[in-house]
């Protein structure tokens, strides 16, 4: 097991400094700020995350960046200013690191404006030889993972007046393609389920979500050097956009394409 601790950068005194706490809940408001916004990535180790990280921080974000490698997560954003990023150490599988995670970025920067979920897990055994302990990781890390965080998340996201929930999903959550992901697509529908779940709960408080729902992504979960499909950081550019929508442009799935889809 990774240690539970905060790497280098996250011993800072808290910070607090965010541009639209004093707005009152729901308030119609464009989320920009002169310092940039809060953003937790879970999963920022790698892949997709660590392209949302670097184009998060790029773009001037402040970054609190989770995974269970630390040593990998300070590649996420080189360069960045280290009063602007923490790192930590989170498990989607453990309680007591959300918890300490959400604590650590809440006492640093002084609150949340946006939580993108992106740590995921995936498994290609067919619905009949599947094992249902790999099902059951699967659906601690894709599904209850993405919960937990987001529950601890919840206050903070009301407090900022334009809180955003990013959940990285995929075309496996619209739809079942032959035998080859059962498990993982019954994790992704059930991620999209939450992001409508948490939509209703938060949107008079001015939170809004999105299911970010991509084909194949050229990752070490499919393949790196395929030129062909969707790059990290075209879904990163993605997150970058969907963050900075006002309350009243509020996308609540957005479907990512390389290969014809009949439906889509």
């Amino acid at each position: 097991m990774a240690p539970s601790g905060f790497g280098s950068l996250a011993a800072r005194s808290p910070t607090i400094i965010s541009g639209r706490r004093d707005d009152p809940p729901g308030a119609i408001v464009r989320p920009t700020d002169t310092d940039g916004r809060v953003v937790m990535v879970s999963g920022a180790n790698r892949g997709i995350g660590a392209a949302i990280a670097e184009r998060l921080a790029a773009d001037g974000h402040r970054l609190s960046l989770g995974a269970r490698r630390l040593d990998a997560l300070a590649a996420s954003a080189p360069g960045v200013d280290p009063d602007r990023i923490l790192l930590s150490y989170h498990e989607a599988t453990d309680p007591d690191s959300a918890r300490r995670w959400v604590e650590a970025t809440v006492n640093r920067f002084g609150g949340i404006d946006v939580l993108v979920n992106s740590a995921g897990i995936v498994d290609r055994t067919g619905l009949e030889s599947m094992d249902e302990n790999v099902l059951d990781e699967m659906w601690e890390v894709n599904v209850k993972g993405p919960l937990r965080l987001t529950r601890l998340a919840l206050p903070h996201l009301r407090l900022s007046g334009s809180g955003r929930v990013i959940n990285l999903a995929s075309m496996s959550a619209k739809r079942v393609k032959g035998d080859a992901l059962p498990g993982y697509s019954m994790t992704k529908y059930a991620l999209l389920a939450l992001s409508h779940a948490v939509r209703q709960v938060g949107w008079d408080d001015g939170i809004r979500v999105t299911a970010l729902c991509p084909g194949p992504v050229a990752t070490d979960m499919m393949d790196p050097d395929d030129e062909t499909i969707t790059q990290p950081e075209d879904v990163a550019d993605l997150v970058a956009t969907v963050i900075e929508l006002p309350n009243t442009a509020s996308v609540s799935e957005l479907l990512i394409t390389c290969r014809l889809e009949a439906w889509a």
